[in-house]
């Protein structure tokens, strides 16, 4: 079959096809007496293979490994359950990143809802966290910090408000919470 009838059977693009094809996860079709690339039924379970691996959050480097293998005739069912035991570890970790998050951001909007004393000097809506991140870091600092006008970043230029360091969602720098007490 043509491509463009593969790419409708997989529910896929022509482009993806050929990215895929490149990228060693589909093989090189045979060509036709004019040229056009010749696929075998096979490749539609090939191409729902790769997108089930995407969508359970693969990379193509690993749906690719287990290809490879199922390529050479043997079963991937051991190498499967480990990267799936794998991933399954990162979105966990994810999950408890989010939830730590999710706990940072109420306190800071419980402490928002309080107010903040008038005789601040930050800005009104900046006041429930302390300014710790728009002054310079002290020299027993452990921190990389550069200066960026009055802002305080990491060196990864992100202001550093919230309190976690770089971790799955790539947040990044710490900041003291005033949680009123």
């Amino acid at each position: 079959m043509q491509i463009g009838e593969l790419a409708k059977l997989a529910n896929t693009s022509a482009k993806t096809i050929r990215f895929y094809e490149d990228s060693g996860l589909v093989p090189a079709p045979a060509r036709s007496a004019s040229g056009y690339r010749d696929y075998g039924p096979e490749i539609v379970d090939r191409l729902r293979f790769i997108h089930q691996g995407q969508a359970a959050g693969l990379t193509l480097q690993k749906v690719r490994q287990i290809l490879a293998i199922h390529d050479r005739g043997e079963m991937p069912c051991g190498h499967v359950r480990q990267v799936l035991n794998t991933r399954l570890d990162q979105v966990r970790a994810q999950i408890a990143e989010l939830v730590a998050l999710e706990g940072h951001l109420q306190s800071l909007l419980d402490r928002a809802a309080r107010g903040v004393p008038p005789n601040t000097t930050i800005p009104r809506c900046a006041g429930f966290w302390k300014a710790t991140w728009m002054r310079p870091p002290t020299s027993n600092s452990s921190s990389h910090a550069t200066k960026t006008g009055r802002l305080w970043s990491s060196p990864g230029g992100l202001p550093r408000l919230f309190g976690y360091g770089r971790g799955v969602l790539g947040a990044v720098g710490a900041a003291e919470v005033d949680d009123g007490g």
